[in-house]
Order: C-alpha cells, then structure tokens, then sequence
C-alpha cells in the first residue's frame, strides 16, 4: 500500500474513533461507582458555564448550634515528612451539606443510601432575597411557588427546589446565624404551606436553603424538617450562588458523601447552567 494511502486509512481510522468517543460522552459523563443514572427532563442540555455553589468552610463557619463544627490536626507535614496529612474532624451539618431522610427519621435512608439519581437534577430557584432584605424571617410560601411555576411552567420531576434569600453573603460573621439576644436565630426559611404543596404537587427530590436551615431560624418545631425528610426526600442547607443561575433550565449536580450510616455530611455542589 502505497504511503499516502496509509496515511488516509489511519487518519479515517482516527475520525472514526473521535467521532465514536464523542458520541458516547453522554452516556459516560452519567456513569458513576453504584451505577448509571438517565436524564430527567428539563435538565440543561448543554451547558456553557459550571457554577460553583459550595462555601469553603473552616473551624469559623457559622454552625446551627454556634459551636465549631470543623477541626483538623497535621499528621504530617511537607517539611519533615516530604508530603502533608490532616486528621479532620467534621460534624455532618457543617458548611454546605446535605440533609438525608436520617436526620429527621428513625429509620429512613442514610446519606450513603440516596439514590445516585437524586442527585443529579434540575435546579429550580424561587427568589425571595428583596422581601428578606428587610425581613429576616421571610419564608417561601405557596404564593412564591405558584408565581414560579405561573412563569416557568410546572417543577419538573426530581427538582431540587432552592430558596434564594441572598443569606450566602452573610457567612462572614454573626449574621449568618443572626441570634438575638435571647439565643433565638432569624434567617429565611421554607414555610410548612409551601412545603406541603411540593410533598402534595410534585415530585420533588429536594428542597435547598441558602441559610442554616430548611426552617426559618425562629422554628421550635422543625416543621419543614420533619415533613420532608421523612418521605425519602433530602434537603440541602448553606448553598452558595444562586443569585448567579438561571430561575430555571440549569443541572444541579451534588456531590453527597458516602460514609455509611451517616445523617447527612459536607458536599461538593456545582451547577451546570
């Protein structure tokens, strides 16, 4: 075979693969260790743009309970050892993280044993941030759901739907927690109302707060919490960024911890818009 025509029998060999590799991008990038997931519907389709919605979180990040919920300790260090470990020491309700059924049940899934395809889904923003601006205990009511759903269409199936309040800005100092000085905390939350329409309506994976809760901080009930969770639903408290997507159309994608048994834990979360 004469040189040229090998170089044109490799070459088509290559686009060949290329084309094959491209072809399968989709169904690959859903893979993951524990299984395949499909795609839900109004999933973005493509995206331009990844969004990170995730706090860096140390021994100073505002906690619930007002109490570090962070600490690591160096086990080895780059200058007498040539590499660097931490022993970390971590309670799961710190930072941006997950709340899995098991926080608010006495038998419902551990965050190991949520379904891989919860937890990529479309994310759903319902904007409340003018009216907590000036009230610190502004709740999502069923009115904010229905004026969503009246521009945007019905929530689509396996959505997280995320409270915006802008409460993300506030995680630098006490007024993220905003006590008052009888110890009682004021932050938006999810009315119970609200809550109820999503169990009752749809068919909702998760509920996500850019605040310390689920609940708005006044709450003595957890209403909300005990709702929601025990339905096999999860929620995500202390998300960062969601003034910076769409109110609809973007993939959430979260990346839920795995130790087995666990109520909850720190995830990595990004959106794909």
């Amino acid at each position: 075979m004469c040189d040229i025509c090998v170089m044109n029998a490799v070459k088509e060999k290559m686009l060949s693969r290329r084309d094959f590799f491209r072809a399968s991008l989709a169904t690959a990038a859903a893979a993951t260790v524990g299984g395949i997931i499909t795609t839900p519907p109004a999933m973005a389709a493509g995206h331009g743009e990844v969004v990170d919605m995730t706090h860096t979180y140390d021994e100073t990040f505002p906690t619930y309970f007002g109490t570090p919920g962070f600490s690591k300790e160096a086990v080895f260090n780059f200058a007498d050892n040539g590499f660097n470990v931490f022993n970390l020491s971590i309670n799961e309700h710190t930072g941006t993280h997950i709340d899995a059924p098991l926080h608010f049940s006495a038998d419902g899934a551990s965050v190991d044993e949520i379904p891989i395809s919860d937890l990529v889904v479309p994310l759903c923003v319902v904007h409340i941030h003018e009216r907590a601006a000036n009230d610190p205990n502004a709740q999502v009511t069923p009115d904010d759901l229905k004026s969503w759903i009246a521009a945007n269409g019905p929530i689509p199936d396996k959505a997280c739907v995320a409270m915006h309040s802008g409460w993300d800005a506030k995680t630098g100092g006490a007024g993220f927690r905003n006590a008052d000085d009888a110890g009682v905390m004021h932050f938006p939350g999810f009315h119970i109302e609200a809550t109820q329409m999503l169990l009752e309506e749809t068919n909702a994976a998760a509920l996500a707060v850019d605040s310390l809760s689920l609940d708005h901080g006044p709450s003595a009930d957890f209403a909300t919490h005990y709702a929601w969770l025990p339905t096999g639903r999860y929620g995500i408290e202390c998300l960062a960024g969601l003034a910076k997507v769409p109110v609809a159309g973007a993939t959430l994608v979260v990346g839920a911890p795995v130790h087995k048994g666990g109520s909850g834990g720190p995830s990595r979360i990004f959106a794909m818009v």
